[in-house]
């Protein structure tokens, strides 16, 4: 398992982790988009440290679907 962490969005954007405890508390969207994000995050993680075992090609649509929700979160934490 060396090497696999998982992407918190608050180890990811440190300069944001205030601003991401209010918007979870305060804004409903950015709070369900958070919970997706979260989700996901450890699923990759799990498959990535061989605790789950699908396809490559599985494994890299989940890894998409991360970054493009961590991106929709990282342009809301910017506005």
């Amino acid at each position: 398992m060396q090497g696999e962490h998982h992407h918190d969005l608050s180890g990811e954007f440190p300069e944001f982790k205030d601003r991401i405890h209010e918007m979870k508390m305060n804004n409903n969207h950015f709070s369900k988009l958070y919970g997706q994000y979260a989700d996901l995050d450890k699923e990759v993680y799990r498959i990535e440290g061989g605790i789950e075992t699908p396809s490559d090609e599985y494994t890299e649509g989940l890894k998409v679907q991360r970054l493009k929700l961590k991106d929709e979160l990282y342009a809301m934490l910017q506005a």
